[in-house]
């Protein structure tokens, strides 16, 4: 069978290219080597279609000195829409209407995103949520609080579906509505411990990547991925960052972009907060509740949500310790800790205390070095 376009029969000129196939021509222009975001910008503005590009392609590349060149075969594009269409994923150009327009101002905007879950969610005003794997208990505490809270007030939550406080955002943000952006591709479950909570992201919120469908996501796919969570959002919010970490490249993505950049302060000793920290002497927005999110980043639009600026009813404070009682606290504290680290829910369980009078003793004992938290919140005494 001759192609309709190329029919030596015919005296007509060729006809133009439907929108479904130059939709596949640009994934297979996108998808070929070598062809990052801007050379797939350039071939278009300079060729007209992707079908020309693709045609003009091993040309482009030999005069770039890179010798037999081979574009992305049609194959690999057709398996990749298939594996997409067993999965459920939608495919999102950055022309369609619902690409959401925070994103597709960038310069370095993905051409194409793979949706799992309500695309919807796309069009509300978002913030992005990020922080430390290995979080504190009092990190993923904090980004609970916030999620929810920003989640109640009509706001999608963003972040990066990884463990710990972008875990323990989506969940709190899940009723809601929240997106989570992966590294690999949309169907691949990454970290494994959260395949539960990316299956009801996919059902509830929305799952999106740039990425094509089946890829494992490696170490240079995360920082591609953090510039898509800044920007889909209007602000981020670091909870928890070391000095050098994820989170805070997330930030500087957010800052590059135009966008408010916050932080939830934490203790100068704990390493976990250090990125935080930096960032709010920095000038980053210091942030105790949702209230100081909303204003710090004032209104997004006439009918944006608000959220209220009084602070939430506060809890009946505990009745001050005695000095007797204190100690008393404190030697029991001690007595169950050792040199192996033990989590704090499992403190709390064998001292038999509610958290809201364990938490104040321990804050107390590492202030003054006789208890250390190390990795994943864990708690022992020196060696």
């Amino acid at each position: 069978m001759t192609d309709r376009n190329t029919n030596p029969s015919s005296t007509h000129p060729p006809l133009p290219p439907t929108p479904e196939d130059e939709q596949f021509a640009r994934l297979r222009l996108l998808r070929s080597r070598r062809v990052g975001i801007s050379t797939y910008k350039r071939l278009l503005i300079e060729h007209g279609t992707a079908q020309n590009a693709l045609a003009a392609l091993p040309e482009v590349a030999r005069a770039a000195g890179v010798a037999g060149y081979e574009i992305c075969p049609e194959g690999v594009v057709r398996a990749e829409l298939r594996a997409a269409h067993t999965q459920g994923a939608k495919l999102l150009h950055i022309d369609h209407p619902d690409y959401p327009a925070s994103l597709a101002e960038l310069d370095d905007a993905p051409p194409f995103l793979w949706l799992l879950g309500d695309p919807a969610l796309l069009a509300k005003p978002m913030i992005a949520l990020v922080g430390a794997r290995n979080a504190s208990s009092l990190g993923t505490r904090m980004a609970r609080t916030l999620a929810h809270d920003l989640g109640e007030a009509g706001f999608v939550v963003v972040s990066g579906l990884a463990r710990g406080v972008d875990a323990a955002a989506h969940l709190a943000a899940l009723p809601y509505g929240t997106i989570a952006v992966q590294a690999g591709g949309v169907d691949i479950m990454y970290p494994a411990e959260n395949t539960g909570l990316a299956e009801d992201i996919a059902k509830q919120g929305l799952r999106l990547s740039e990425q094509p469908m089946g890829l494992q996501p490696t170490a240079r796919y995360f920082p591609k991925r953090n510039r898509i969570i800044s920007g889909l959002a209007r602000a981020t919010v670091v909870v928890e960052a070391a000095a050098k970490s994820g989170s805070l490249i997330t930030a500087r993505d957010a800052l590059d972009q135009g966008r408010d950049v916050l932080a939830v302060p934490g203790h100068p000793f704990d390493a976990r907060a250090s990125g935080g920290n930096m960032l709010i002497r920095d000038g980053a927005t210091l942030v105790r509740n949702a209230a100081d999110i909303l204003e710090a980043i004032g209104p997004m639009q006439d009918d944006a949500p608000q959220l209220p600026l009084e602070p939430r009813p506060a809890t009946k404070p505990n009745p001050r310790r005695t000095l007797r009682e204190a100690a008393s606290l404190h030697l029991s504290i001690l007595q169950r800790l050792g040199p192996s680290p033990v989590a704090e829910d499992q403190l709390i369980r064998d001292l038999q205390l509610p958290s809201s009078a364990l938490t104040p003793a321990l804050v107390e004992l590492e202030m003054d070095g006789q208890v250390t938290r190390s990795a994943g919140g864990l708690l022992s005494r020196p060696v």
